[in-house]
């Protein structure tokens, strides 16, 4: 069991707030290398291309589907962003508020835009065209004590702006951190995020991630693990797809497999958040690694149902309820 203090907020998230626009494809070729690590999507070039439907979600974003993850699971949950002044902005401050993750720490950024992704989705999977707007990145004066914290993904031009959230983590040192990186952490590389990596109670990322950030294409998942440990980590959780999860536990590793899906998968995108939020907040509830660990793949099983990152998310009363009715081989495994 792990031991926690009394806080204003349980769950503090930092991270971009984005709209995501749902563009589903009727028509498109889709080519994989043998082993399907490297596949693209195809369209027909200098032609207009059919679409089925689109569906905007406002409010999204790695470290917002964690706040929502962690305001449905119980806890009290607060998000430090940025948003444009502009009416996408504002809707996603209503979103927020609606579902309940206090936006007292999103900055309105004056003369700006609120981010906006389109989800070219194509069978159940997707790709995303992302443009992060050029934000003034500056931790607000004052942050409510937090029992954990949660990093992702956040913008170009924002280093500084680490160095900020690093030197906050340094100074409150009771905070657990979960740190699951965006493109852009894992591209400013482990040596430029030392003290991040140092403080991080939880790291969170999939198998893919994980090798890019350590620039390694041959070790096992154990590997992996332990190579990510070795930068500070405490707990180290690695998804894989179909294949489930892998997670690291003082020096013991695990395997952990997937919720067995009710269905084939919808879309998958938030699969990654949903995991990663679920076991932080297994842990802020008080949770077991073992325990968390069981509820972790719960969430991202009904995420997968659904269009976007939030909607299938769970409540605790639902979660428990599928953990309830769990097959008996669903548990982590010793390696």
């Amino acid at each position: 069991m792990y031991t926690y203090f009394m806080s204003e907020i349980d769950f503090l998230s930092f991270g971009d707030i984005t709209i995501d626009a749902f563009i589903r494809l009727k028509e498109a070729d889709v080519h994989c290398n043998i082993d399907r690590s490297r596949c693209e999507i195809c369209l027909r070039f200098a032609d207009k291309i059919p679409f089925e439907s689109v569906e905007v979600i406002s409010a999204v974003g790695n470290s917002a589907n964690a706040a929502v993850a962690a305001v449905l699971l119980g806890l009290k949950s607060s998000l430090v962003s940025n948003v444009g002044d502009d009416q996408n902005g504002k809707e996603c401050l209503g979103t927020l508020k609606k579902n309940g993750v206090s936006v007292d720490f999103v900055k309105i950024q004056k003369d700006r835009k609120t981010n906006y992704h389109y989800v070219l989705w194509y069978d159940d999977e997707r790709t995303i065209l992302v443009k992060h707007e050029p934000y003034d990145y500056v931790l607000p004066s004052s942050l409510p004590l937090a029992r954990f914290a949660y990093l992702s993904s956040i913008g170009e031009g924002s280093e500084n702006y680490h160095q900020e959230i690093a030197e906050f983590f340094k100074s409150n040192p009771e905070i657990k951190v979960t740190f699951q990186p965006g493109t852009l952490q894992i591209n400013l590389g482990t040596e430029r995020l030392k003290e991040i990596y140092e403080k991080t109670f939880v790291f969170a990322c999939n198998i893919e991630e994980a090798r890019r950030i350590l620039k390694d294409e041959s070790s096992p998942a154990t590997g992996l693990l332990q190579k990510i440990s070795a930068l500070g980590p405490k707990i180290v959780l690695i998804t894989d797809g179909p294949k489930g999860a892998y997670a690291l536990n003082e020096g013991q590793a695990y395997s952990m497999p997937i919720y067995p899906d009710p269905k084939p998968p919808l879309e998958r995108t938030g699969a990654g958040d949903a995991f990663a939020s679920t076991f932080t907040s297994a842990l802020a509830l008080g949770r077991t690694f073992e325990e968390a660990l069981l509820w972790a793949p719960i969430n991202p099983m009904s995420v997968v149902q659904e269009v976007g990152a939030q909607k299938g998310l769970l409540t605790r009363e639902r979660l428990t309820k599928y953990l309830a009715a769990a097959p008996a081989d669903y548990k982590p495994k010793k390696l």
